[in-house]
């Protein structure tokens, strides 16, 4: 909220790198009554802390909406614009409609209903861009282990589905599973690798 009782929501991104899963955005209108401490960048944060943080960022903040791109929707259109599409979703989910949308980065997705300012590592400096990387994260890391008990085998729970050694070998020992965007280049080799 600004001086004159604007209602501003900040935006964030989890999961635009990994192999698997879909990207996940939030926005967070902040209550100015009801402040947050230890608000930042959630990859600054233990994942005990991020999991603090969270039920209190949905407790106190005036309005908050987690959405999502799915994987068939990055391989459709691609990482950037499902990313844009997750985020344009969260902003239209939100109780209360924001004045102003405050996303982190250095691009803006198009469509918002409202003005937006980009703010590069604005996670770290706008606690209501922090307090949506807080929920995107905790969230899309709580789906990863849903994805992990109905593919096994991947560490999907462990990696959250970034090209690590270990995600790297399971993916050649047993090729795709339909969490994996098959438009990542890994993920297009493994396939292509299968007999």
């Amino acid at each position: 909220m600004d001086l004159f009782g604007h209602l501003i929501c900040g935006v964030d991104e989890a999961g635009r790198g990994p192999w698997a899963g879909p990207v996940t955005a939030a926005a967070v209108i902040l209550d100015p009554a009801k402040p947050i401490e230890g608000l930042t960048d959630s990859k600054k944060l233990s994942e005990a802390k991020r999991d603090r943080l969270a039920p209190l960022i949905r407790e106190r903040s005036l309005a908050w909406c987690v959405a999502h791109a799915s994987v068939e929707e990055i391989d459709r259109m691609n990482i950037r614009e499902a990313t844009f599409l997750a985020m344009r979703r969260a902003v239209e989910g939100l109780q209360q409609a924001p004045a102003l949308a405050l996303i982190d980065g250095n691009a803006l997705p198009g469509g918002l209903k409202c003005e937006a300012r980009a703010i590069v590592k604005g996670d770290l400096t706008e606690p209501a861009i922090s307090a949506a990387s807080i929920l995107a994260k905790t969230v899309r890391d709580a789906l990863m282990q849903e994805l992990d008990a109905a593919h096994p085998g991947y560490g999907l729970g462990q990696h959250k589905g970034y090209g690590t050694d270990l995600h790297a070998e399971a993916l050649t020992r047993l090729g795709p599973a339909p969490c994996h965007r098959m438009s990542f280049a890994p993920v297009k080799a493994a396939a292509a690798a299968r007999p």
